[in-house]
């Protein structure tokens, strides 16, 4: 018996060490070197070179004759049947608001949900000006940081003292939370029963962020939430 609750402990362990060498990668990381794994994750070399060497047979790493990993073709095919899954349900509606936020405001707008303790950025369209705050649809981030962070807790944890009055409000603002740079104006997206489905954010340079713009991002961001709400299908 001792021996099997042990063989799932290291399986467990060895799954969660294999997502953070694919988590490693980023669109500032997308090839890397033993040695940059290593320190990403910081994992040993050799806790990380058996670990490839797995995810290398699985296709979700390949690893060239300049021994750089890059990310494998077996990702790919998963994440276009998530993509295809997901947008049935989201892009289809959540693509175009999120234009008409951009073209309200010229900001980053995006559309977030929770994973875990981390926030995903699902779908995106970058501000069209030369300076402005980038985003990769995919990336992740802090949850305990930033005004879709917060959203997203607010709505996830009912007894999250910091939630009460985003919810009475409907609204987030954070400026330079995450980055000093940065501010952003955050809403969620309820269905028509009532279910979180994500949180919609404006997010700019903060020096260009004060409270007419702030104001402008949540009129645009309200106005985009309550006609998601009205339109997106059930959730399953």
């Amino acid at each position: 018996m001792k021996k099997v609750v042990s063989q799932k402990k290291e399986g467990v362990e060895a799954v969660d060490r294999a997502l953070s060498v694919l988590r490693a990668f980023d669109a500032g990381h997308c090839e890397m070197t033993l040695t940059d794994l290593a320190a990403r994750t910081g994992l040993y070399k050799s806790t990380v070179l058996r670990l490839t060497a797995s995810l290398e047979a699985g296709g979700c790493l390949v690893r060239g004759e300049d021994r750089v990993y890059r990310l494998g073709p077996e990702l790919w095919r998963l994440g276009s049947i998530y993509r295809r899954g997901v947008d049935i349900d989201l892009g289809e509606f959540i693509r175009p608001a999120l234009r008409r936020i951009v073209d309200a405001t010229t900001e980053t707008a995006s559309f977030y949900v929770r994973d875990g303790e981390e926030r995903i950025c699902l779908y995106r369209i970058n501000s069209p000006r030369a300076v402005r705050h980038h985003l990769d649809e995919g990336q992740r981030l802090p949850l305990a940081l930033g005004a879709a962070g917060r959203v997203l807790r607010a709505y996830t944890e009912p007894d999250w003292p910091g939630g009460t009055g985003i919810r009475k409000r409907g609204e987030c603002i954070s400026l330079g939370e995450r980055d000093p740079e940065v501010g952003a104006a955050a809403v969620p997206v309820l269905d028509r029963e009532g279910k979180l489905r994500g949180a919609l954010t404006v997010s700019g340079i903060l020096s260009r962020f004060g409270k007419p713009a702030q104001a402008a991002a949540l009129d645009a961001l309200k106005s985009a939430a309550s006609e998601l709400g009205a339109t997106l299908p059930p959730a399953d």
